[in-house]
């Protein structure tokens, strides 16, 4: 089969996760970091910058299982409809910090650390590079605590 044929859906994904990746993800821990610094020096500020940032890591997550989806020839249907959910869990999360940010943030978090059973999936079958997880796991559980924390220093 010509590499340029393969499919994810065909047990073969022609590529890892590269180093650049890796790099920059780890780098994109440093925004949380800041924003938990912040609100545990009191500033309101830190807990609003933690939960937008959080939101829209949440958000291109969904976009990075889209992604993902169209490579595939079969089971698209499933696998994008999952990828709309975390923009509409970010979204209802948003409203949710009109009300009370610390609360907001800690259910954040959470959604973010709940992305890891998708992003295991997604390799079971495939349709992620193999060490995926590899990437997935010290991110999402970086940002995910990262952003805990910041609504419990919030509140």
């Amino acid at each position: 089969m010509d590499r340029r044929d393969a499919r994810p859906d065909a047990g073969f994904f022609p590529f890892p996760v590269g180093h650049a990746a890796f790099a920059l993800g780890v780098a994109g821990l440093l925004p949380q970091t800041a924003a938990a610094l912040l609100a545990g020096l009191g500033y309101l500020s830190g807990g609003m910058i933690a939960l937008g940032y959080g939101a829209l890591i949440l958000s291109f997550l969904g976009g990075m299982w889209w992604g993902f989806a169209m490579f595939l020839r079969s089971g698209q249907p499933l696998l994008v409809a999952l990828a709309v959910v975390p923009s509409l869990v970010a979204g209802a999360i948003l409203a949710l910090a009109s009300v009370h940010l610390p609360i907001a943030l800690v259910i954040l978090g959470s959604a973010i650390l709940l992305t890891l059973p998708v992003d295991r999936s997604l390799v079971a079958r495939g349709i992620a590079p193999a060490n995926w997880m590899r990437l997935r796991v010290p991110l999402s559980v970086g940002l995910g605590a990262l952003t805990i924390a910041a609504g419990a220093l919030a509140a």
